[in-house]
């Protein structure tokens, strides 16, 4: 008897992991042979705890499953729930009990850091217990920090929006060049500093804006940051600063924590935003210039507007190559991408260990950070740039993007 397969999305969502659902989703209904049904996880492991799941198969039949490829966001919903250290915890008896009621041989997981540690433990869980599932970690994040692959599916797409949204913003602050300005723009990444060093995509020429680009693998001292803004002020009169939202100081306390108290979410994480607003009060106060500050927050991760043909792309072959992989016996793995050129831009498509991967975080490596901490290198704009190309139409109805929902 044929096994079935399910799958799922889980943490914050990136306008290509529904490309990546579509890859694992078209993969296994093209291999009839050797699957039954192919589910989808309504809202992640927990939402199946729950019992929310739905058959994929007529997503096909619909055409539905096409659309699903260039909508941002998750379709199947997602969540942030953390599974029990404890692999003898009731909860992994419910899961697996579950597994064997819906005939469950292979569980695709699509997510970022948190999720394959859900990855993780089902996978030793499985082991542990004698079952034969195969679990397999399809990657996404925009933050572009997890280890053991040289990037992550949704960076591509959000360093695209973030750098074209940085020189739009910096075209608008050069309209009244006789009077000095300062914008700051906080973007996302925790405490890595990928997404802040893609804003130097945005620069048409040397010397460009963002001419200060600030990220969490550096310490942040207000003063100098101060100084550096005065300084640059007197050649650029209309600034453009970039900053992780990361950030913190020397002693490790994050600058938007010098703004009030962060919240905390399920996997221990502090919620890191409001540095942008605390730097625009201390320029306006201690320098006197005109200052605004843009969080771009969820708009990085979810337009479709600026999807990376590259990214798509490989998004989509992550999720079919996950599929391969469990079927060739592969479990407690991650897809990840092993770089082979950057130009011609060439890729291969491998496993890791996810055992290795889950609660780790990869940093951008200080050599392609300038000494004084204000800006990146050659080296990074190499690495970026490839991942940003090629341009994705976006299939549209009465003048706006038509994405696909579930009904």
């Amino acid at each position: 008897m044929k096994k079935n397969a399910i799958v799922g999305q889980s943490g914050g969502p990136t306008a290509v992991i529904n490309a990546s659902l579509y890859g694992v989703v078209y993969e296994v209904l093209n291999r009839e042979d050797s699957f039954g049904t192919i589910y989808g996880m309504i809202n992640g492991i927990e939402g199946f705890l729950n019992g929310s799941c739905m058959d994929m198969k007529p997503l096909e039949m619909s055409g539905e499953l096409e659309y699903i490829k260039t909508t941002p966001g998750s379709y199947l919903g997602s969540c942030r729930y953390k599974l029990p250290e404890d692999l003898d915890d009731p909860v992994y008896v419910r899961l697996f009990g579950k597994f064997q009621e819906m005939n469950i041989g292979y569980f695709f997981y699509i997510g970022g850091n948190d999720s394959m540690d859900t990855v993780s433990k089902l996978s030793r869980r499985a082991a542990k217990a004698g079952s034969d599932i195969k679990v397999i970690g399809i990657p996404k994040t925009i933050d572009n920090d997890l280890i053991e692959t040289d990037h992550t599916p949704g960076f591509g797409s959000a360093a695209k929006y973030i750098a074209s949204t940085i020189r739009e913003i910096a075209v608008d602050a050069s309209v009244y060049d006789n009077k000095k300005s300062v914008t700051i723009v906080e973007i996302m990444g925790r405490h890595a500093g990928w997404l802040t060093a893609a804003s130097s995509l945005a620069r048409k020429f040397p010397g460009d804006n963002p001419v200060l680009i600030y990220l969490p693998e550096t310490d942040f001292n207000p003063e100098l940051f101060l100084e550096s803004v005065a300084k640059t002020l007197e050649t650029t009169p209309n600034l453009v600063v970039c900053i992780s939202e990361g950030i913190h100081d020397e002693n490790g306390t994050f600058i938007c924590e010098l703004a009030g108290d962060v919240g905390i979410d399920a996997f221990g994480h502090k919620m890191l935003t409001g540095s942008g607003k605390y730097l625009e009060n201390l320029v306006k106060n201690r320098l006197g210039v005109k200052v605004r500050s843009i969080e771009l927050n969820v708009c990085q991760r979810c337009s479709s507007a600026m999807l990376s043909a590259t990214d798509q792309k490989e998004a989509i072959a992550s999720g079919a190559y996950g599929v391969k992989c469990a079927l060739d016996g592969e479990t407690g793995k991650m897809i990840a991408f092993r770089r082979i050129h950057n130009e011609p831009y060439t890729v291969d498509y491998v496993t890791a260990d996810v055992n290795v991967v889950c609660n780790r975080e990869k940093a951008v490596p200080p050599d392609w950070i300038t000494k004084a901490g204000t800006d990146v290198s050659d080296k990074f704009l190499a690495y970026a740039k490839p991942l940003i190309q090629g341009q994705v139409n976006i299939p549209f109805e009465n003048g706006l993007p038509k994405f696909a929902y579930r009904k």
